[in-house]
Formats: structure tokens, C-alpha cells, sequence
């Protein structure tokens, strides 16, 4: 009985041992598969469970903190992507404005030496040039037989002794043609009937008066309609003396520059002026015109702000040879305008009234606009859809002025004659084309409503430069100081006095100060200020750093890889657990057998098992001196 004992308690630690190692195996093997996922973890729930234990963004901890209170885990988590959202939806908006191009305006005063700008000054006295003069002699005489059927008005007209009876009535007809297609009327109020000639007690202010443009084939008809009879008949009268100036085959045989008998004295910081200090131009409306410091070569600058240190001008504001139906003004007009900028008068100028002294006071300003994604202003004009006309550079006028022009070349066949002339046009004449002015004053209205599209394809420049005006008025000569003025004008300059209360005016230009302001554009948002904004975004919600936003970088990271490596692992499992073709068998080796399948098995920690409690020979042998006892007493 003790041997069988002590037989049997020998054999129970050997099973013990040998299921002990295999628990041993497996538990290794499962420790191995962890080590090799230690980076990624060994599931999702790990992951997030590390991250908001370590991670310094707040309140992340309290998402595991608290697992064992479901409605704090609830209140926190709900608290948490809330605030997430929120971040977000700031988010969005700082990335709208930044998109959005928003620009900081700068304004900065800079004291200088200021360059004088180019001044411009019209007679407001259309000349009467000899080239033209007998068909505006013969245009008066139908214009005085027009008002006097229309109102009963008798003008009186110099005659010219220019030409013969029998010349003058033959090339009355010519342009009598002309004026009576398209005749001056007055229509009622309500509608456009004509009036009927001759036709007795006519209340005239129920009465509106116009003339009437007709297409070609007089199939349609344009109706230019007034409500006041001096704007009607200005306008009437100046359609057909376009025509007329439109007619002279060489525009230098306008060009009568009269500068002495303008112009009696110039002077700027104290010194004479001369003819390279002007150029002249003719404007169909303001007669002569005369622009100073326009010469780039050699412009003129301010040492010293005030009166005294500006241009000085003596210009006769008489009238003797002027038009009256075309000018209903007297005295002279005036604009201040950069270098290389036409000078729009029409725009920008201001009249001169005549016996005054009129000082005008300057403040220059530039403003400087960014271009490119912030604003759709141009540097100079070359990525812009019109062709400058104009020999001077970019302006918004000198576009949408060329704009106009274009089209009406396009859709008239013929140029305006108020404006440059394109290559291979030729200017509107009714002689040439019949109907243009029915053309124009429809293109015309067209351009006011924008239909042609000028005003959206000509652009702001990006760098333009601005006047800022003032003017002070006072009489000029003073009642005690004219005869002497006027008598020393007469002698210098051969003026006969006719009228000394309207005869003269002066002017001075000059800076009010040295100081200019310049408006310039930066940038609202950059793209440091970009992040500077997200990350006071970002510490307001979550009151952490860059380096939290690392972290967050991480746990996308870890995700993705615990994704894939998960994937991984499920698909080579699937691959693994297929069932595979059994082997032979044999009765008298299964035990083999079933080591040799387990060896080729999925589980490898099974093989690895079995291997290291395989029976050695010298187990078989006697340990220690319990075993020795056994022996011997059996």
C-alpha cells in the first residue's frame, strides 16, 4: 500500500506539470501577440481609455474618470463633443473671413516736397475757326428761323461778309437738307404728337420741345424730348455743329491757338512762365484749352506751401468771337488733374466767373489698393476687356470713355467725335451716315443703364492720385485799384476795354500744405493671424496648446493603425480556421499523429506546449534521496 502510494503520488505532479506548462505556453503566447501591438494597443476601447487618461486637452479625463456613474459619463460626453462643435463652428467662420479677403485700410500723412500737378484751363468760348465758319453762320440762320416760328423770337446774328449772296444760299440748301431731317419741335406733354404749325393760342408751358431721330428706313424713331427749350436747343443746336466740326478732313486746321490774347500773365514761385510750360488742346464745347505742367521732362514742385508758391494766372474771360447758342456761360473753366491723365473736363473742372480773384487750395492724396484676390482693381488697365483709346495711361473715365466709343464704332459704324478716333474709323457725319444720331442716342441711353457693360469691365486702378479742393473768392480789380489794372493790361497786352466788370479774372493754385495723405490696404488676415486666431479658439474651449493639438494628430494616427492591423489580423485568422485536408492515420502511432496535425494547426502556442513537456530520458532516472529509498525498499 505505501509503495502504490507513493507510486501514485509520483505520477499526479507530472500531469500537474505538464497542464501547468501548457497554461504557461499559452499565456506566453497571448503576451507575445500583446507585445507586438503594444504601439497600437490591443483594441479601441484601450485607446481611448489611454488617451483621455494622459492627454492634456480638459475634460477628457472626466470622460473615464467617472465610467462608473453612466449619467455623469453621459452629462460629460455630451458636454464635450458639444464644446468640439462649437470650436468648429468658429472655426468655420474664421476660415470664411480669411477667405472672404477683408482688408485693413492705413492712412498715413507724409510731408515732402510735393510735385505741382498739371492744371487745365478752357476759354469756355468755342472758336469760330475759319475752316468751319461759313457753315456756323449758315447753321445760325436756320437756328434764328427755328426760334422765331417756334416762340417768336427774333435773334440777332452778326453777318459775315465771308462770301457772296448766291455762295451763301447754295450752301444753305446743303445743310438745310440736313437740319430739316431732323427739325426742332414741340410736342405736347402727354405724348409725342408734333405740334402743328400755325396753329393758333397754344398754351406753351403745356408743351415740351425736342427733335426727333429716325433709323434709316425711318421705320423706328428715337424721340430726344426736353422740358426745358434753352437745354433743347442747346442740344439740338450742338448735334448738328458736331456734324460740322465732324466734317473737316484735318483736325490740325482747328487747331487757332490764341495763348496771348487769353492768357495775360502766368506766373509760378515768382517766375514767368513760358510756352514749353503749356500744351494745347481743342474742346468742341470749351473752345481752347490750355494745360500746364504736362511736359514729364520737366515738372514743376513746390518748395514752400501757400499762395505765393503756386501758379498764377490773368485770363480774359471777354467774349467777342464766341458761339452763344453753344456757350451760355462766360469766363473760363478750370481742372486739376495728375501728369499723363486727360483732362475730362466735363467731370472734374469748375468755372471761373469772371471779375473775381478765385483761390483755389490743393490737398494731395494717393490711395493704393491691393490687387490680386482682395479687390478687382488693375495696375494698369492691360487685363482689362477695352482698348485704351487715350494716350495716356489707365484711368476708370479714359476706359469707360474708350468702352463707349468702341461699341459705338461696332454698332453705328462711326466714331464719336467728342472722343479719340480708333484705327480704320472715321468720325460720325450725317453727309456720311445718315442716320447716326438716331444710333448714337439709343446706344447712349443704353450705356446710362449699363447694358453695354462699361461700367462693370472698366476697373479701379490700384495706385491713383486725387485733389482735394478748396476754393475762397474775391472781388478782382478792386474798385479803387481797376483803372490803373486795366490800364496797364491794355498797354502789355493791346487789351481794349469793353466791359471791365467781365473782362478779366485770376486765379492761383496752390498747395494748402506740405503734408499728404496717403490710403493704403493691407491685409485683415494672414495666415499667422489665421493661427493666432485658431489657437485663442482652441485654448478658449479646450484650454490646451499645439501640443494638444499633437495628441489629437496621435489618436487619429493610433485609429487608423489599429484599423488596419485589426483588419489584418480578422483576415488571416479567416484564412487560418479553413478546414484543412485530413491526414493518414494510424492506430499505432496517433499519439504522433495528433502532435504532427497539432504542429501544422493554427495555434502554434498548442505545438510549442507539448514540445517542451515531451519526457526527457533522464527523468526516468532517480532524483534525490526519496527516490533512492523507494527503490530499495521495493
Amino acid at each position: 500500500a505505501g509503495t502504490g502510494g507513493s507510486v501514485k503520488t509520483g505520477k499526479m505532479p507530472e500531469g500537474e506539470k505538464t497542464r501547468q506548462c501548457k497554461q504557461e505556453a499559452e499565456q506566453q503566447h497571448k503576451e507575445d501577440e500583446r507585445e507586438g501591438l503594444i504601439e497600437f494597443y490591443g483594441s479601441y476601447q484601450e485607446l481611448f481609455q489611454f488617451f483621455c487618461s494622459n492627454t492634456t486637452i480638459h475634460g477628457a479625463i472626466r470622460l473615464v474618470c467617472s465610467k462608473k456613474n453612466k449619467m455623469k459619463t453621459a452629462f460629460w460626453s455630451v458636454l464635450f463633443f458639444l464644446t468640439f462643435g462649437l470650436l468648429y463652428w468658429q472655426f468655420g467662420i474664421l476660415y470664411r473671413e480669411y477667405f472672404s479677403y477683408p482688408v485693413n485700410l492705413n492712412l498715413n500723412l507724409n510731408s515732402d516736397r510735393l510735385t505741382f500737378p498739371a492744371v487745365t484751363l478752357c476759354t469756355l468760348n468755342p472758336y469760330r475757326y475759319s475752316a468751319i465758319r461759313k457753315k456756323l453762320d449758315e447753321l445760325d440762320q436756320i437756328t434764328h428761323q427755328t426760334l422765331l416760328d417756334l416762340y417768336d423770337y427774333n435773334m440777332s446774328l452778326a453777318r459775315s461778309d465771308w462770301s457772296t449772296a448766291s455762295t451763301r444760299k447754295r450752301t444753305s440748301r446743303s445743310l438745310l437738307h440736313h437740319v430739316q431731317r431732323h427739325p426742332l419741335r414741340r410736342q405736347k406733354r402727354d405724348n409725342l404728337i408734333s405740334f402743328p404749325e400755325n396753329s393758333p393760342s397754344v398754351d406753351k408751358n403745356d408743351w415740351k420741345i425736342g427733335f426727333i431721330l429716325c433709323s434709316e428706313n425711318n421705320k423706328d424713331c428715337f424721340h430726344q424730348v426736353y422740358s426745358s427749350g434753352v437745354d433743347a436747343v442747346r442740344e439740338w443746336y450742338s448735334f448738328h455743329y458736331i456734324n460740322i466740326l465732324a466734317q473737316v478732313p484735318d483736325a490740325k486746321a482747328l487747331d487757332e491757338s490764341d495763348f496771348e490774347n487769353f492768357i495775360y500773365a502766368c506766373r509760378f514761385n515768382e517766375a514767368t512762365c513760358d510756352k514749353a510750360n503749356y500744351t494745347h488742346f481743342h474742346h468742341p464745347l470749351y473752345g481752347n484749352c490750355y494745360t500746364f505742367n504736362d511736359n514729364s521732362s520737366s515738372l514743376w514742385t513746390s518748395s514752400l506751401p501757400g499762395i505765393n508758391n503756386g501758379l498764377s494766372l490773368v485770363v480774359r474771360t471777354e467774349q467777342n468771337d464766341f458761339i452763344p447758342l453753344l456757350s451760355t456761360v462766360t469766363g473760363a473753366r478750370v481742372m486739376v488733374h495728375d501728369q499723363n491723365e486727360p483732362a475730362f473736363m466735363d467731370d472734374g473742372g469748375f468755372n471761373v466767373r469772371p471779375g473775381i480773384e478765385t483761390s483755389i487750395s490743393m490737398r494731395k492724396e494717393m490711395t493704393v489698393r491691393l490687387g490680386g484676390s482682395y479687390s478687382d482693381c488693375t495696375e494698369d488697365g492691360s487685363d482689362v476687356p477695352v482698348q485704351n483709346l487715350y494716350s495716356s495711361r489707365y484711368t476708370e473715365q479714359v476706359c469707360i470713355r474708350s468702352c463707349f466709343q468702341l461699341n459705338m464704332v461696332n454698332r453705328c459704324s462711326c466714331a464719336y467725335y467728342f472722343y479719340p478716333l480708333p484705327a480704320g474709323a472715321e468720325y460720325c457725319d450725317y453727309t456720311k451716315h445718315v442716320a447716326w444720331g438716331y444710333c448714337y442716342y439709343k446706344l447712349l441711353a443704353e450705356f446710362k443703364a449699363d447694358v453695354l457693360g462699361c461700367f462693370h469691365k472698366c476697373r479701379k486702378p490700384c495706385k491713383m492720385t486725387e485733389y482735394q479742393l478748396s476754393a475762397g473768392y474775391s472781388r478782382w480789380p478792386s474798385a479803387v485799384s481797376e483803372d490803373w489794372v486795366f490800364y496797364m493790361l491794355s498797354q502789355q497786352n493791346k487789351y481794349n476795354i469793353t466791359s471791365k466788370r467781365n473782362g478779366v479774372a485770376k486765379v492761383n493754385i496752390f498747395f494748402e500744405e506740405w503734408n499728404y495723405k496717403t490710403n493704403g490696404e493691407s491685409p485683415a488676415y494672414t495666415v499667422v493671424t489665421l493661427l493666432s486666431q485658431l489657437g485663442n479658439q482652441w485654448s478658449l474651449w479646450f484650454g490646451s496648446s499645439v501640443l494638444s493639438v499633437m495628441e489629437l494628430a496621435e489618436l487619429i494616427l493610433d485609429f487608423i493603425a489599429i484599423t488596419f492591423i485589426l483588419s489584418f489580423r480578422w483576415f488571416r485568422s479567416r484564412q487560418r480556421h479553413s478546414p484543412p485536408a485530413p491526414p493518414p492515420n494510424s492506430h499505432d502511432n496517433a499519439a504522433f499523429q495528433d502532435e504532427a496535425s497539432g504542429l501544422s494547426a493554427p495555434h502554434r502556442f498548442t505545438v510549442e506546449a507539448v514540445v517542451t513537456t515531451l519526457p526527457s530520458y533522464n527523468s526516468l532516472e532517480p532524483h534525490g534521496p526519496s527516490r533512492d529509498g523507494e527503490v530499495g525498499h521495493e
